[in-house]
């Protein structure tokens, strides 16, 4: 699920590749603090809001659907720019790139979802308090995106010269990142009638 491009992802990559890896960096820290956001409210009881209110869940996940639907079309449209393709965008302080990377976190429908509607999934209430397997399963969730994404900002640059140099590896990698994006946008909108759980 990290590996599937998103929001958080495409920010990444844009900053670490115009700004640098320290850049890329301060930014991974607000999206991990994002996903800390997205946990505690998930344990805290949203999801039993969303059990309450169940077209809130499925407007929430229809909404999501659309998004990542979206992010699929911009990478396969003709014309359309890849993940790794360099663009000039404006250097920003080191407040603003974490701020930002909290933002596209907190607006990121795939990281909602997965709190709210995945993650749930595997807590069983016979093994122990729920609440500590969603901080527990939340925190592995965590930790395994920041490695992930460190990973992709420290290379995002590397990949990007190497695209530069050859530039039929552009389309492939949007047309990958395209079908990826549609895949769960599909799949996301086929899940939209289920109720939600707490």
């Amino acid at each position: 699920m990290v590996l599937t491009p998103g929001p958080n992802m495409m920010y990444l990559v844009s900053r670490s590749i115009s700004q640098g890896r320290t850049a890329g960096m301060i930014s991974l820290g607000g999206t991990a603090m994002g996903f800390v956001a997205y946990m505690t409210m998930a344990n805290i009881g949203l999801a039993v809001v969303f059990v309450a209110v169940p077209w809130l869940y499925m407007g929430f996940k229809a909404a999501g659907a659309l998004y990542l639907a979206y992010l699929a079309w911009q990478a396969l449209k003709p014309g359309g720019r890849g993940l790794f393709e360099p663009q000039k965008l404006g250097r920003d302080s080191a407040g603003r790139l974490f701020r930002m990377g909290l933002i596209t976190n907190l607006l990121n429908p795939k990281a909602a979802i997965m709190y709210l509607a995945l993650i749930p999934q595997f807590i069983d209430p016979s093994r122990g308090h729920t609440t500590v397997q969603g901080f527990m399963l939340g925190g592995v969730q965590i930790a395994v995106s920041m490695v992930v994404n460190a990973a992709i900002v420290i290379g995002a640059g590397a990949v990007a010269s190497l695209i530069a140099r050859r530039p039929g590896w552009a389309v492939w990698q949007r047309r990958i990142t395209g079908t990826l994006l549609g895949a769960v946008a599909v799949l996301l909108a086929r899940e939209i009638p289920a109720r939600a759980r707490a």
